[in-house]
């Protein structure tokens, strides 16, 4: 494992960050309490499409740009030291249309999959629901077939991008032992969806997705019968691997403002960076950002490989996002009194932060995977 840049990747990511100055953050400054709404979310998705965020993962066959997931990896951690909730929104838009590429029928594709890759509509996976947390077994959410349609029925939780989805992948029992995904579009088909307020990356929409009844024709299925269950474990490798890059992002953001905080602010005659225990504190913070980073990358170059990596991407969500707490909550110590204050972007990166452990599986069931793969003892079961 060799994770040099390229001189292709070098450039990409150089002029990647002059867009983001110039086109993205202008944009994503304005929504920082409030998600970003559907409109101005679809005009960013068009600006980075164009670099393969939110449509680097589909095939060039099928109209994407068929990146490879380290250096969309790359791509997408540039972005979240900026903007880590149009990050969120983009790769979980990426990963519905990923799923539409890889198991819809060609009508499906034709109809949504150039839409989707023109940023022109966004998407969502809508599998978590109240009270089923992390065991996907135990879902509700049902869908009865009625001739050549499925009537589908009941809520899904804690789903990003859902207030501003035009098509969501869900996920539903079509028998007791059975899940099956569906295309399921918001004008067609009616869903409802309502918004969560939370701690932090507000810029990001969270919220909550009702079926009630809704009519849906069995052409929309993605995968076949019984396709669900094995195509949503599937997508949580990729899943924590890209929650990881928005909280790396995060941390390098949080350890770039508090140095150069160190160096501008002076006590007792000196820049406080000259001081032993504000060193130490960067140390530390060093340390997590780097380890975070390869043991991020190793994952990603997996999924690059096309290799199953569900102990990889297991310890790279529970490392990396624990790391990004540490790490930003030492950023605020750095800045003092300053720190807690809304007028420096640390604060905001502590609230960011701290959301991450909890989606794709908390530290708790990531190190539940981890010690199942290691063991060969199941804790679930």
């Amino acid at each position: 494992m060799d994770f040099s840049l390229t001189e292709d990747q070098r450039l990409l990511l150089g002029e990647w960050r002059k867009a983001i100055d110039r086109d993205i953050e202008p944009v994503t400054r304005q929504h920082l309490d409030g998600f970003i709404p559907q409109e101005a979310a679809r005009a960013l998705l068009k600006k980075t499409g164009e670099f393969g965020i939110g449509n680097g993962w589909v095939a060039e066959k099928d109209g994407g740009l068929g990146l490879d997931f380290l250096t969309s990896g790359l791509l997408y951690e540039e972005l979240s030291r900026t903007s880590p909730d149009l990050a969120g929104l983009a790769f979980v838009a990426e990963g519905a249309m990923l799923k539409l590429s890889r198991a819809g029928s060609d009508d499906l594709k034709a109809r949504y999959l150039p839409r989707l890759l023109a940023g022109e509509l966004i998407g969502c996976s809508a599998i978590s629901e109240p009270g089923m947390g992390s065991s996907v077994r135990e879902m509700r959410t049902r869908a009865v077939r009625d001739g050549k349609h499925y009537r589908i029925s009941g809520e899904k939780l804690w789903i990003s991008n859902a207030s501003i989805a035009d098509i969501t992948i869900l996920v539903a029992k079509t028998s007791e032992d059975e899940f099956t995904m569906f295309l399921v579009d918001r004008e067609e088909h009616g869903f409802k969806t309502g918004e969560i307020s939370k701690l932090g990356l507000n810029g990001w929409s969270l919220g909550q997705i009702s079926f009630d009844d809704i009519v849906v024709s069995e052409e929309n299925i993605l995968g076949g019968l019984g396709g669900g269950l094995r195509e949503t474990m599937k997508g949580f490798e990729r899943s924590r691997c890209f929650i990881s890059t928005l909280a790396l992002g995060i941390a390098q953001a949080s350890l770039d403002e508090g140095l150069k905080y160190v160096k501008e602010r002076h006590a007792f005659g000196k820049a406080i960076g000259g001081h032993q225990l504000v060193q130490a504190l960067l140390a530390e913070m060093v340390s997590d950002v780097e380890a975070s980073r390869l043991l991020l990358y190793r994952a990603l170059w997996m999924l690059s490989g096309d290799q199953r990596c569900e102990l990889e991407a297991a310890v790279a969500k529970s490392f990396v996002t624990e790391a990004a707490q540490r790490v930003t909550s030492k950023a605020i110590q750095l800045h003092g009194a300053f720190g807690i204050s809304k007028e420096f972007a640390v604060e905001r990166h502590f609230r960011n932060a701290r959301m991450l452990t909890l989606p794709d599986g908390t530290t708790q069931i990531n190190q539940l995977i981890i010690g199942r793969k290691v063991t060969g003892i199941d804790a679930f079961s």
